[in-house]
C-alpha cells in the first residue's frame, strides 16, 4: 500500500522560497506497535518460536534474505492448510484492523500538528512509515490513514487472494532508499527506467531536506537511516520497549555517525519522554527553517 507523494512545483531556483515543510518518518514494528510478525503468527495459530527457530532460521543460515525467508515460510504454511483456512489478503487485513499500537500512537500526528499550530508556524508537517513489516497488514491498522505514505514488504497474491510470493522486500539498507524518496519528492526510478542521483539535487530543490526530517526507529534495521539522517543534519530518535533501554543498547552497536539524538520508551502519551522529544524536534526544525528564511530575506 502506498500513497502518491506530491512533488515540488516547477519554480526557478532564483525565485523558489526555502522549503517550509518537515517530515516525521517512523519505523512500525516495535516502534509504533508490537512486532506484527509475532502477532500475525499468533493470530494464525502458528507457534512463534517454532516458526522463527525451526522454519526461518535454517533459511537465514543458508544466506536467505530475512524478508524472503519469512514470506517463503508463510507461503508454505498457507499451502499446507485446508482450502478454507489459507493465508489471504482478507486475513492479513483483518489482523491489521485489530492491532493495538503503543500508548498514545493514535492521535499522535494530530497532536504534533496542533503543536505547530500553537506555535503559529506556517510550516507543513508530513508523516511517513518505512518498515520491514508487511504493508498488507500495517495499511489496515487504525493509524494508517494518518500517514501520507507507507512503504514495506508486500505479498503477491493469486486469483483467490492467497499469498504466493514476495512482491516487495524492505531490507535495512533499502529503507534509506525510501527515506531519500521522502526528501527528494521523486520516485527512485521513473516510468522510463531512469534513476535520479540524489546527491545531484541542490538542497534548495529538495521536497524536504534531510535537515528537516525526524526519523524514529527501534534498533538494528534502522541504523542505516540513523546514519543518513545524522549526515543530513536531521534528527534521529531511538525507541526501546520496557522500562530500561539496556536491551536496545546491547543489540544495537552504533558508530558516532549513527547515534540518535535521544532514546525513549515506546510511549507516545503527552507526558512521556518520547512525546517531549518529538515536540522538541518539531520546535528545533521550525526555528531552523525560520532562521534560514530570515537569512534568505537579508
Amino acid at each position: 500500500m502506498s500513497f502518491t507523494a506530491q512533488t515540488p512545483k516547477d519554480t526557478s531556483p532564483s525565485t523558489k522560497p526555502l522549503c517550509n515543510r518537515m517530515a516525521m518518518v517512523f519505523d512500525f514494528d516495535d516502534t509504533l506497535a508490537p512486532d506484527t510478525l509475532d502477532g500475525l503468527l499468533t493470530y494464525l495459530d502458528i507457534d512463534v518460536q517454532d516458526f522463527r527457530q525451526q522454519r526461518v532460521r535454517p533459511l537465514l543460515e543458508e544466506g536467505w534474505d530475512k524478508a524472503a525467508a519469512r514470506c517463503y515460510c508463510l507461503v508454505q504454511e498457507s499451502q499446507r492448510r485446508s482450502p478454507d483456512n489459507k493465508i489471504t489478503r482478507e486475513a492479513l487485513a483483518a489482523f491489521g484492523q485489530q492491532i493495538q499500537p503503543f500508548p498514545g500512537v493514535e492521535g499522535l500526528c494530530d497532536r504534533l500538528r496542533q503543536r505547530l499550530h500553537e506555535m503559529n508556524h506556517d510550516i507543513e508537517l508530513e508523516f511517513y512509515i518505512i518498515t520491514g513489516g508487511f504493508v498488507d497488514i500495517i495499511g489496515h491498522t487504525a493509524v494508517a490513514p494518518s500517514f501520507k505514505r507507507i512503504w514495506g514488504c508486500e505479498f503477491a497474491y493469486n486469483e483467490q487472494d492467497e499469498i504466493v510470493f514476495l512482491k516487495r522486500s524492505m531490507s535495512h539498507t533499502e529503507k534509506t532508499r525510501y527515506l531519500l524518496q521522502v526528501s527528494s519528492g521523486q520516485e527512485q526510478v521513473n516510468k522510463d527506467g531512469y534513476a535520479f542521483a540524489y546527491r545531484d539535487i541542490p538542497e534548495r530543490e529538495l521536497y524536504i531536506p534531510l535537515s528537516q526530517v525526524v526519523y524514529v526507529g527501534d534498533g538494528t534495521s534502522d541504523v542505516p537511516c540513523f546514519s543518513l539522517v545524522h549526515d543530513g543534519r536531521g534528527i534521529a530518535i531511538g525507541v526501546y520497549k520496557g522500562d530500561e533501554p539496556d536491551e536496545w543498547g546491547h543489540e544495537v552497536q552504533v558508530s558516532r555517525s549513527q547515534r540518535v539524538s535521544n532514546l525513549a520508551a515506546a510511549n507516545y502519551q503527552d507526558d512521556s519522554e518520547m512525546m517531549r522529544s518529538l515536540y522538541l524536534a518539531v520546535e528545533a526544525i521550525c526555528k531552523q527553517i525560520e532562521l534560514r528564511q530570515l537569512s534568505a530575506r537579508e
